[in-house]
């Protein structure tokens, strides 16, 4: 039987620059130009209805807003990572972005916990952002 691979995301014209800014390691978001709102991803803005939007540096810091553990595969390609979360970060500029938290056991992780992005470059032309707990310093 072949093996089976994780899906990658599929990237299209709209969000390019996303995944581009990704294989920098850097993390963008999508600001409108009228009200200054940031979104993961849109095509006019949420907030004015403003279809005038430029893609930004963030920041990479945020909080754990939500998160699940998973403990039976969503798909076979994951088998050998159960258990494994998916959570959304609430960027410090306001959007949220669902990933995984990474570099710590999944009991550890908390609403609210503090979290800075890292990236898992997957393939020549995939890179994922994915967030890791801050040291407390």
């Amino acid at each position: 039987m072949p093996e089976i691979k994780k899906q990658l995301p599929l990237i299209t014209a709209s969000d390019k620059a996303f995944w581009d800014a990704a294989k920098k390691h850097e993390l963008v978001m999508y600001k409108c130009l009228n009200c200054g709102n940031l979104y993961s991803q849109a095509n006019d803005c949420v907030a004015c209805g403003n279809p005038q939007m430029e893609w930004v540096k963030v920041s990479g810091k945020g909080e754990v807003f939500t998160y699940c553990i998973y403990h039976q595969p969503f798909h076979p390609a994951w088998k050998d990572d159960i258990p494994y979360n998916v959570a959304y970060v609430k960027l410090a500029e306001g959007p949220l972005l669902m990933t995984n938290i990474v570099d710590c056991d999944n009991k550890d992780i908390y609403i609210g916990m503090s979290v800075e992005v890292v990236f898992e470059d997957v393939t020549e032309e995939v890179t994922l952002p994915k967030f890791k707990p801050v040291k407390n310093t």
